[in-house]
């Protein structure tokens, strides 16, 4: 019973991870908006924000639902309060997926 439940946990865990991932294309598609601040390949084009280019999807996920959130308060996040707050939970995860695919 005790290899059930340990198969069953991981299993569980290996699909939710692909549920998760984002779609690349349709992050980069979606990404247009972002290329105005932090650049077409995700190297920021003005001083002070933030490269988005390689970062870790996971962090990337976080950083903009806070921002959604409202969490994160600081600096020009009241631009990023109103980027994010026009993204559904697939559009975080396919940019996120796309920027952090770029290398």
């Amino acid at each position: 019973m005790k290899k059930v439940a340990i198969g069953l946990a991981l299993g569980l865990g290996l699909m939710s991870g692909s549920v998760m991932a984002g779609d690349i294309a349709a992050g980069q598609a979606k990404s247009a908006i972002c290329a105005a601040c932090h650049g077409a390949d995700g190297i920021a084009v003005i001083p002070g924000y933030p490269h988005l280019k390689g970062q870790n999807e996971q962090y990337l996920v976080s950083s903009i639902k806070a921002y959604k959130n409202k969490e994160r308060t600081g600096g020009l996040a009241v631009v990023m309060q109103a980027q994010a707050a026009m993204l559904s939970d697939a559009d975080i995860a396919n940019v996120a997926a796309y920027y952090a695919s770029l290398k």
